[in-house]
């Protein structure tokens, strides 16, 4: 058995409500899921509140050779992202200065083969004063 873990549309019209469910992937869009592993609501107003997943029952369902939907993968990723806000914005002050200490070096050395040049040019002219 093909399993999918897919979104399923449960709100009235104009209204969108998701279920995050696991299903027979030869199951109709609006089939009867084998389990039901959290929620989807576009509509919230916090990025933090628009999806729920049972992280533990997820997982099994990877391991087991479960295909999330692109669509379920992008929303988990992102949702990732947003729990380690903090972490992520660590992360790119380390890579931010670390690439400013990598621009800084590569300036400073090609700066240092001319100022060599013009000291050793400086030296030459005072011996032959």
């Amino acid at each position: 058995m093909a399993v999918a873990i897919r979104l399923q549309r449960v709100g009235r019209p104009k209204q969108a409500y998701y279920r995050v469910v696991a299903v027979d992937s030869r199951r109709p869009a609006q089939g009867k899921p084998i389990e039901i592993l959290g929620s989807y609501n576009p509509r919230a107003a916090k990025s933090a509140e628009k999806i729920q997943v049972k992280q533990e029952r997820y997982d099994y369902w990877v391991g087991v050779g479960a295909k999330p939907s692109s669509t379920v993968a992008t929303l988990l990723k992102a949702s990732t992202r947003k729990a380690a806000g903090e972490d992520a914005v660590k992360v790119k002050a380390k890579a931010r200065k670390k690439a400013e200490a990598k621009v800084k070096a590569a300036e400073e050395a090609k700066n240092a083969p001319k100022e060599e040049a013009a000291e050793e040019t400086k030296d030459e002219a005072q011996a032959e004063a």
